[in-house]
């Protein structure tokens, strides 16, 4: 059988960026015997972005997918249409403002193949609104616990290539607190650790406009998390006193005011 990795992205008025998305995931090298599908869910935008993929669809055919939310109903359900529609025994996740360098898919395909694991994560570099290169890189362990993201998220949802049937298992869901970390939390329980590759394949967009830059919100997005998942409320303190202390090293050096 055909190894399909299905790409979604879903997108609201990223006219600037999602070319360059859509094309990243493209152009990557795949393996003999795979194949790639793009599927993008323009989440009712209001600028350009719904006409620039389907212009690239259109050229496409088959290959881009472009769906349309008749109003705007948020990034976990527009991910969750994405994940319906996917045809492929592999699913990748893809924000309309990053972009992947080449050799990232073929790499996670070989790395699960010969771990077994049922998801694998990148390292990423980390780039500046404008695109501007910040010079600086965020790793990810070899082996990636259930137990160490509570602490320490390390797994960036534009790195992650995930076998379709646990993403279709527990989809994306509570998109007020981190719908991706909560699937990332999901799969690692019950179908065991993440492989990681410590080559940042990824560029990740430090957008202003992100749920996750405010510190603030983000820390009781975090708690709320660990609430949601039954965690004891002894363990929460410890997990949410690692993911203070790694927050802040995590970004250090940056030159990026947070």
């Amino acid at each position: 059988m055909e190894n399909k990795v299905s790409v979604i992205i879903a997108a609201r008025n990223a006219q600037e960026f999602i070319r360059k998305s859509v094309y990243s995931a493209m152009r990557q090298e795949m393996p003999a015997g795979a194949s790639i599908e793009v599927i993008v869910i323009d989440d009712a935008s209001t600028d350009a972005t719904g006409r620039i993929v389907d212009d690239i669809a259109a050229h496409f055919p088959g290959w881009v997918i472009s769906l349309h939310n008749a109003e705007n109903i948020g990034v976990a359900e527009s991910r969750n249409i994405g994940i319906r529609k996917a045809k492929g025994e592999y699913i990748a996740f893809l924000d309309a403002d990053d972009y992947w360098r080449q050799g990232k898919i073929k790499a996670q395909l070989a790395a699960m193949e010969e771990s077994g694991a049922a998801m694998c994560a990148t390292a990423r570099a980390l780039i500046r609104e404008d695109g501007k290169k910040t010079g600086y890189c965020i790793g990810v362990p070899q082996k990636v616990t259930w137990k160490m993201i509570l602490g320490d998220n390390t797994i960036a949802c534009s790195s992650v290539l995930a076998k379709a049937d646990p993403v279709r298992e527990f989809g994306m869901s509570h998109e007020e607190l981190h719908e991706d970390y909560i699937l990332w939390l999901n799969i690692l329980k019950k179908y065991g650790p993440c492989v990681g590759i410590n080559t940042p394949y990824l560029a990740s967009r430090l957008s202003s406009g992100g749920k996750s830059r405010s510190k603030l919100k983000s820390a009781r997005m975090r708690w709320g998390v660990y609430r949601l998942m039954g965690i004891p409320f002894v363990s929460s303190l410890y997990y949410f006193g690692i993911y203070t202390i790694k927050g802040f090293l995590k970004y250090r050096g940056t030159g990026i005011r947070l």
